[in-house]
C-alpha cells in the first residue's frame, strides 16, 4: 500500500517566498508591544470546510487578534440577541473612513457599522447583558473565541495595559456613544472591554479555523460543534464584505472578492463560503492598516485558486466520481470544475485511499474545466505516483490538460480508450 501526499503544503510555502521580500510598510507604531514586534514574521493557513488544516512558515507564533475579533464579537451579539436588537445598536453600511473616525448616522446616532472602533465598541457592550461586568463579558468573548479556534486562548494582559494607556481616541468614541445612550457602562469600563478583546491571543491556525467556522455555516469545521446559526454567518460575512477592510472595502471587494479583516498585528482573515477559511500573519502595515504582505497573499491566493466570490465558475463539490482498481490498475475518475477546493477534496481522497497494484490512471474525461492552481496540484500528484514507482497515465480525450506538465519538466503519459479497455477486460 501506497499513499500519496498532498502538494498543498509546499504551493503555501512557495507562496510565502513570493511574498517574503515585500518590505513595504510599518509596525503599529502606537503600541509598544506592536511596535517591537519582529517585522519579518510571516504566516499562511487554509482550513477547509472538512477541517483540514493546512500552513506554512510562522504558523506556531501567537499574536493579539486586535480588529479581527469584529466580526466574531458581532456574529456573538448577533446569537445573543438577533439581528434587529443588534440593528438599534449598529448599523452595517460601509462607512468609507478609517477605522477610528468618529462615524455616526446623523438620525439614529448609531456607528454606521461594526467593524470599524466605535461600533465594535458599540457591539462589546451587547455581549452577556447589560448588567454584566467587563471580567465577565471578556471571559464570554474570550470563551466563544476558544471553541471557535478548538483549543483554549489566552489574554496578554501587559499588551491591555499598554493600550490602555494610550487610549484616548477610544474613550473619545465611548464618550460619544454613552453621550447619545448606545451604551449603558462607563466609557472607561467600555473601552477596558473592547481593548481587552482585541489581546487575545492567536496563531494563524487558529484564525484559519475560526474564519471556516463562519464559512461552514456556524459549524466548528474541526470538532463539529454548533457554535453560531447559519443566518448569523451569513449576516456577518456580508458585513465583513462591505466593511472589513475599512476604507480600502471597495477596492478589496472588487480586486480580491473574499471577506475579509485585518487587525493591526499584522493578521489578517477572509472567508470563502462553504469552502475555506484563510488567514496570514505579516506586522507590517499599509497606511490602511492592512498587512502588505498579507494583502499580496490574499491577492495571489484569490487570482491562483480562483476564490473571488463574484467568480461565475460552478463548484466542484464532487470532484471524485469513484477511485477503483481493476487487477493491477487503480483508476482515479474526475468530474465537474476542478478549482482549489475541488482539488483539495481530490487530494484527500487520494491521501485516504491505499494504492496496490502497480499502475494508477487520472480520468478527467467528465472534466468540464480545470483552474491553473488546480492543474497544478493534480500535476504534483501524478509526479508523486511516479516516484512511489506506479506507472502513471491521464486520460484526456478533450485535452483540458494538454500537455500536462509535472514538477520535473516531463509530461504526463497520455493514455487511449483502448489503453483503458484493456486495463478494464
Amino acid at each position: 500500500m501506497s499513499t500519496i501526499q498532498s502538494p498543498i503544503p509546499a504551493y503555501l510555502e512557495d507562496l510565502l517566498e513570493q511574498v517574503r521580500d515585500h518590505d513595504a510598510g510599518e509596525l503599529a507604531d502606537y503600541i509598544p508591544q506592536l511596535k517591537d514586534a519582529e517585522p519579518d514574521r510571516l504566516a499562511l493557513a487554509l482550513c477547509t470546510v472538512s477541517g483540514r488544516v493546512y500552513s506554512a512558515g510562522d504558523s506556531d507564533v501567537e499574536f493579539s487578534i486586535q480588529s479581527i475579533s469584529k466580526p466574531f464579537v458581532y456574529a456573538l451579539a448577533l446569537q445573543e440577541l438577533g439581528l434587529e436588537e443588534v440593528r438599534h445598536t449598529v448599523g452595517m453600511e460601509p462607512s468609507g473612513e478609517a477605522f477610528n473616525e468618529m462615524s455616526l448616522e446623523k438620525d439614529t446616532h448609531r456607528p454606521l457599522n461594526p467593524m470599524i472602533n466605535v461600533g465594535a465598541i458599540a457591539v462589546n457592550q451587547l455581549i452577556n447583558g447589560p448588567d454584566s461586568s467587563v471580567e465577565d463579558r471578556v471571559e464570554r468573548i474570550r470563551s466563544m473565541f476558544s471553541e471557535m479556534a478548538g483549543r483554549e486562548l489566552s489574554l496578554d494582559q501587559d499588551l491591555v495595559d499598554a493600550e490602555l494607556s494610550g487610549a484616548d481616541r477610544n474613550l473619545s468614541l465611548a464618550h460619544m456613544l454613552a453621550n447619545y445612550g448606545k451604551i449603558t457602562d462607563e466609557p472607561h469600563d467600555a473601552v477596558l472591554s473592547y481593548i481587552r478583546q482585541c489581546a487575545i491571543e492567536v496563531t494563524v491556525d487558529d484564525l484559519a479555523v475560526m474564519a471556516a467556522t463562519l464559512g461552514n455555516g456556524g459549524i466548528q469545521p474541526v470538532t463539529g460543534k454548533r457554535i453560531f446559526d447559519t443566518a448569523v454567518c451569513r449576516q456577518t460575512m456580508a458585513v465583513m464584505s462591505a466593511a472589513g477592510m475599512y476604507d480600502q472595502a471597495g477596492r478589496w471587494l472588487a480586486g480580491v472578492g473574499i471577506p475579509a479583516k485585518s487587525g493591526v498585528a499584522g493578521g489578517l482573515i477572509g472567508v470563502l463560503p462553504g469552502q475555506l477559511g484563510i488567514a496570514t500573519f505579516s506586522p507590517r502595515l499599509n497606511d490602511a492598516g492592512n498587512s502588505v504582505r498579507g494583502t499580496a497573499l490574499f491577492h495571489k491566493l484569490s487570482n491562483d485558486m480562483g476564490l473571488h466570490l463574484m467568480n461565475p465558475i460552478a463548484q466542484g463539490t464532487h470532484a471524485v466520481r469513484s477511485i477503483e482498481s481493476h487487477g493491477s490498475t487503480t483508476f482515479i475518475t474526475l468530474q465537474g470544475t476542478i478549482n482549489f477546493a475541488a482539488a483539495e477534496r481530490i487530494m484527500h481522497e487520494i491521501q485516504q485511499y491505499g494504492f496496490s497494484g502497480s499502475t494508477i490512471y487520472v480520468d478527467i474525461n467528465r472534466v468540464v474545466a480545470v483552474d491553473p492552481i488546480a492543474r497544478r496540484m493534480l500535476a504534483s500528484a501524478m509526479k508523486t505516483m511516479r516516484d512511489e514507482d506506479f506507472n502513471i497515465g491521464l486520460y484526456d480525450p478533450d485535452e483540458r490538460l494538454n500537455g500536462l506538465e509535472l514538477s520535473d519538466g516531463t509530461e504526463a503519459p497520455v493514455v487511449t480508450s483502448e489503453d483503458i479497455d484493456e486495463a478494464t477486460s
